[in-house]
């Protein structure tokens, strides 16, 4: 037989035993040289093609991987179609370019490696002149992997080649600008942190074509990914951790690894901007209960605070996040320091009608008064209320009531007779009598003008009993709203601490 065979140097220690045992059974079983020789060669081709090259240039080179790969660029490169491709993927987080609550994105650019290896292509290093060489990445088989949670058009730039080296390694390394969909959870913003996938798969070919194999490990990927961030901005990547998987569908089962990504943002900017401001003003209404309402104009310094309140949260509504599905903490304590500063203002405008018209008031109702002035009042450490003694003023000398229970009042004659020419009669004119003495009908004149002045003393008494009543209360109400003001800062300061404190040290 005049054929000759060329073997390459650089054959696997593996595809080499595989030959020898099989020349060795065939030789056992007496086949005759050609059909050994044929066998050989279909074993040798079916394993891959191992390049020759007539000299060690690039020219050599890359007419042997046009004659012997780039043609192939269409086929999967395995030596059996019902064998799978392994594709070795990792990452690497070069920046964080930033999150959107109300579209729930998160945007980073990563470096992309992937690996895989061309079935029985090789080259001797020395024959061909290069363990390594670059070639145009659309010359070669290239798996469809894409990330799952792509939300967005991939604009980062282009690389158009590969590196392939003498043993038919592929390693493909480039960037990628990722705009993935990430549940948040802002409820604790801005102390929240927040865990987002990328999920790393083929497109199309099933796990029977492509298995996915993990590269780096979670916490190598991380430490290199710390040393190489460029952004230093609103988020701070803490962990990284990896998941193998596998998406089963009718059809089949897809292999895919999935990436989380746990980022922890950082507070300090809304920290100054929004929670020390808001405190101050809030500090400044609470301290306005100092304030007398009698003597200064108490409801036009909150109303100020209002204002001020009202255009700070205008101007910083663009660092609030927007999120239909979940309402921030810190939005809540904004609205309740809004609605504590109204309803100061509103107290404030009732005790000053209190002090200045509480003599117009009806009577206090009794249940508003058992409720405010006998068990709030307790509450707020002021005492209760006492019952003050009836000032009566009685017409019967024979009156047998003890003198300490009654006051008495001097009231000129002048005065008793405003009061009897202002009061109405009591009593029809009696009818006409025969005539008495003198001293007799001056008695009577002067029974009438005292009844008339003791009804003015018992209004005048008990209209300054109802407006000491309509005071007390008002003072009863300004001491609850000023408790509620201390207990609501209090809480919100311990609140905002503890999330601070479990955030830093989940982190």
């Amino acid at each position: 037989m005049g054929q000759t065979f060329h073997h390459n140097s650089s054959l696997s220690e593996e595809l080499v035993t595989k030959v020898m045992n099989v020349l060795l059974r065939l030789k056992m079983t007496e086949v005759k040289p050609v059909g050994l020789i044929l066998t050989c060669f279909m074993l040798l081709c079916g394993c891959g093609a191992a390049l020759n090259c007539t000299s060690p240039t690039p020219h050599s080179l890359f007419e042997e991987l046009e004659k012997n790969l780039f043609r192939k660029k269409l086929v999967r490169p395995v030596a059996s179609f019902s064998e799978p491709i392994n594709i070795t993927i990792s990452f690497t987080v070069v920046g964080i370019l930033g999150v959107d609550e109300k579209a729930q994105t998160l945007s980073t650019v990563l470096w992309q490696v992937l690996e895989w290896d061309i079935t029985g292509l090789s080259w001797d290093e020395k024959e061909c002149g290069a363990s390594r060489v670059s070639v145009p990445r659309e010359k070669l088989w290239v798996p469809d992997i894409l990330i799952g949670e792509f939300m967005d058009e991939d604009k980062s730039p282009k690389t158009p080649f590969v590196y392939l080296d003498n043993s038919g390694h592929v390693f493909d390394d480039k960037p990628i600008k990722v705009v993935s969909s990430c549940r948040l959870e802002i409820y604790t913003f801005p102390f929240d942190v927040q865990t987002c996938s990328l999920t790393f798969g083929s497109y199309l070919h099933f796990v029977t074509d492509i298995r996915m194999i993990q590269g780096n490990t979670g916490q190598e990927i991380l430490d290199e990914s710390k040393e190489v961030l460029q952004t230093n901005g609103e988020w701070e990547l803490t962990n990284i951790t990896v998941d193998l998987s596998t998406l089963s569908l009718d059809d089949g089962s897809y292999s895919e690894i999935k990436y989380y990504i746990i980022l922890r943002r950082r507070p300090m900017l809304y920290v100054v901007n929004l929670l020390i401001p808001s405190c101050f003003l809030i500090t400044v209404d609470l301290f306005s209960f100092l304030l007398p309402p009698s003597a200064v104009d108490r409801s036009s310094f909150k109303m100020t605070l209002i204002l001020g309140y009202t255009v700070f949260l205008l101007i910083m509504n663009d660092l609030l996040p927007v999120t239909g599905e979940t309402t921030p903490l810190i939005n809540v304590f904004f609205s309740i320091s809004l609605a504590l500063m109204v309803a100061s203002l509103l107290e404030t405008v009732f005790i000053t009608s209190i002090q200045f018209s509480s003599s117009q008031y009806s009577a206090v109702p009794t249940w508003l008064s058992i409720l405010v002035l006998h068990y709030l009042a307790v509450v707020v450490c002021l005492p209760p209320m006492k019952k003050s003694n009836r000032v009566t003023v009685t017409l019967n000398p024979n009156s047998k009531e003890p003198a300490s229970e009654t006051s008495s009042i001097h009231i000129s004659g002048s005065h008793c007779q405003s009061i009897s020419h202002d009061t109405p009669p009591v009593k029809a004119p009696p009818p006409p009598e025969p005539p008495l003495e003198p001293a007799l009908v001056e008695l009577r004149k002067l029974s009438r003008d005292l009844a008339a002045v003791r009804l003015q003393v018992e209004k005048y008494f008990q209209e300054s009993k109802t407006s000491q009543e309509w005071q007390m209360i008002g003072i009863v109400i300004d001491r609850v709203l000023f408790g509620l003001y201390i207990l609501f800062i209090v809480a919100s300061f311990i609140t905002i601490i503890s999330i601070w404190i479990w955030n830093n040290r989940n982190s």
